[in-house]
């Protein structure tokens, strides 16, 4: 995504016209227009000034995304007795139907076993609860993953 888009998008978000930007920052809306279509580019006072405005830091602002922003926020705004009435599984299912299937293919316990003495590691050598423990080694895996590709 490029700065035009970025500064369109948080000021979506922000729910603020071209105009009002343009007023409290104390340039044209053309000015405005300019820097969502990338004609032009803010300078670093008024990059600071627009992050200020839409309630983000300088580097969220270069790099804003709805839709992260968005997830992030849900995320942020679930709580814990929500989450566990979440089949998160079928979630995911919707994106990546192996979820449904693998079970059939997969030992599934084999595996559950390995991982089973992985997390019994980590709150061993660590002192992690169960969550902890859990939340690291998916952070691990992540890592592991990311990695690979």
């Amino acid at each position: 995504m490029n700065l035009g888009n970025s500064l369109f998008n948080a000021r979506k978000k922000s729910g603020l016209s071209q105009e009002d930007v343009a007023g409290k920052l104390g340039v044209s809306r053309q000015t405005i227009s300019k820097w969502e279509t990338g004609e032009t580019l803010p300078d670093i006072r008024q990059s600071k000034n627009l992050a200020v405005l839409y309630h983000v830091s300088l580097d969220e602002l270069i790099e804003f995304d709805i839709e992260l922003k968005e997830i992030e926020q849900a995320i942020e705004n679930t709580n814990e007795e929500i989450q566990q009435k979440v089949d998160w599984t079928k979630v995911w299912a919707k994106k990546y139907p192996i979820l449904t299937s693998y079970q059939e293919e997969v030992e599934v316990e084999k595996y559950a076993g390995e991982m089973k003495r992985m997390l019994e590691s980590l709150k061993r050598d660590y002192g992690y609860n169960d969550t902890d423990a859990g939340l690291v080694l998916k952070d691990i895996l992540a890592h592991a993953w990311n990695s690979e590709i």
